[in-house]
């Protein structure tokens, strides 16, 4: 379950409805009962529902049926059924639907890389990584887990992953392995990952002197058939290395990266995926 504060749910609200709804208001109709019912023309994963399920109880809105995030939904089913006063089912309407076009449409992306990954490769775990739309990474991390996948980082703060951004200021690589044994006996809680080439992940892999240097390793960009090698030579140099590859993957090649044999795919791809056809249905009931 991904925790969401109330400030936020009314900060999506206010997106569409920042004071008043200035067309039901005219109408005279935001007293009048009614039902209100998202539909997806699209099989789908679906995804935004507990977000939604919040955002009706914020507006006084009656949740009467709703699909949970995570299953997968047949083009024509309802997503979820709300009751309640007409202003509030309008105050939902375009923010309810917003949220599931795009949070189910990540969903099913992620879980169609998921499943070409656990094809090849059961152990192999796809990880969406942090370049996703700024100020909507709790409901893309609510929409990337529903398809089955993991966040790959939620942010700085909670890994170490060394990138040669970092190594420019270390002086490069050798500047890098200088600097790992001191930095390893200071994180004593944390694991260390290193973006590296396929020599310098050789290099890391055998340590100093029969230490560790790293406990994992990130490989950008590397080619299919030399991942699948070089997995072979680092897991007998370390077996417990933990290799994830990155760079370049989405659902035309998740099954062949997964095949070689790496930990984890990071990934950006479900973030691109296009919206669901999600269609409305209001009623009035009085």
């Amino acid at each position: 379950m991904l925790v969401m504060a109330d400030a936020r749910i009314d900060a999506l609200i206010a997106e569409d409805v920042p004071y008043i709804d200035l067309t039901t208001e005219l109408l005279g109709i935001e007293k009048n009962q009614g039902r209100m019912t998202y539909v997806t023309r699209e099989d789908c994963i679906v995804a935004g529902t507990d977000a939604n399920c919040r955002i009706a109880q914020r507006l006084g809105l009656s949740v009467e049926q709703a699909v949970c995030d995570g299953a997968r939904a047949r083009a024509g089913s309802a997503l979820m059924v709300v009751s309640g006063r007409a202003s509030s089912l309008h105050a939902m309407w375009k923010v309810g639907q917003n949220v599931y076009d795009h949070l189910s449409a990540v969903a099913t992306k992620t879980r169609a890389m998921v499943d070409a990954a656990h094809a090849a490769n059961p152990a192999c775990e796809i990880l969406t990584t942090r370049k996703s739309q700024p100020g909507a990474k709790d409901l893309l991390t609510l929409a990337v887990m529903a398809g089955g996948a993991w966040p790959h980082r939620l942010g700085v703060s909670e890994t170490v992953l060394i990138f040669a951004q970092h190594r420019e200021f270390l002086g490069g690589f050798e500047g890098l392995r200088a600097a790992l044994p001191a930095m390893r006996a200071k994180c004593v809680e944390k694991k260390i990952f290193v973006e590296a080439s396929p020599d310098e992940a050789r290099v890391l892999a055998r340590g100093v002197r029969g230490m560790p240097l790293i406990d994992g390793v990130q490989l950008d960009k590397v080619e299919v058939a030399e991942t699948s090698e070089l997995v072979r030579e680092l897991r007998a140099i370390d077996p417990r290395l933990t290799i994830i590859a990155a760079g370049g993957i989405d659902e035309t090649n998740a099954a062949a990266y997964a095949a070689t044999g790496v930990d984890g795919l990071a990934t950006t791809a479900p973030f691109n995926a296009k919206p669901i056809d999600v269609g409305v249905r209001m009623e009035r009931l009085a």
